[in-house]
């Protein structure tokens, strides 16, 4: 099988990516790789714990890289942060990296020009899958997860913290993505098929900031 390693958000696309890698059996998903803000001890982007990311991937039984970036973080530091880690990865065998994208042209383009600079492709499972029925499939296959964050442009604030279920997609506005893969919302997944136990976590504060809302999940 061909060795790769893992983009982990925290979130459910990239749990589900785990979970159909496995399954294929062609790649064997030998690590997981996050970017963590340094100073709030968060996922980038998600804004999940650092100690819920530790236990995810004890949960699913893979190693943990993580990516410290400053913040405020240019772009130039983020990508001189993933050379760096990369360069680790090619040194240990490791010259693929798998995503859980699942339609964003200029994403991909982007990622795949990064990872050949360095000697590396880009693995996409869920590319092109439609997103409305890979909700659902997320779903039946088991998949739990919680909305993380939302982007007050595009959602209420009621949505942070809520469970990701048939129910909150019922609720969706008009427009916005079953899988939030316009930014929309971010998750955090709990339990899965590639997860061998479930995390439990409990709804702490909802935080406002820089246009999104923020729902603090603390592990129990």
């Amino acid at each position: 099988m061909t060795p790769a390693c893992l983009s982990w958000s925290s979130g459910k696309d990239c749990a589900f990516a785990l979970h159909h890698l496995r399954e294929a059996g062609e790649v064997e998903v030998l690590r997981l790789l996050t970017t963590v803000n340094a100073e709030f001890r968060r996922v980038s982007m998600h804004g999940v714990r650092v100690d819920i990311l530790r236990r995810q991937a004890e949960a699913v039984g893979l190693p943990l890289v993580e990516v410290p970036l400053p913040w405020p973080c240019s772009n130039e530091v983020y990508e001189a942060a993933m050379t760096r880690a990369t360069a680790e990865l090619k040194a240990d065998g490791i010259r693929h990296m798998a995503f859980g994208d699942l339609f964003l042209e200029d994403l991909r383009r982007y990622r795949e020009e990064r990872l050949e600079s360095v000697g590396m492709s880009a693995i996409f499972p869920l590319w092109r899958r439609p997103t409305d029925r890979l909700a659902h499939e997320m779903l039946e296959a088991g998949v739990v997860a919680r909305v993380a964050t939302v982007d007050l442009a595009k959602l209420d604030a009621s949505f942070a913290g809520r469970i990701w279920d048939a129910g909150f997609l019922a609720d969706l506005p008009e427009g916005v993505d079953p899988c939030g893969e316009n930014g929309e919302f971010h998750t955090c997944a709990l339990d899965g098929p590639a997860f061998r136990t479930p995390l439990s976590v409990t709804r702490g504060e909802t935080v406002i900031r820089d246009g999104f809302a923020y729902a603090d999940l603390l592990p129990l």
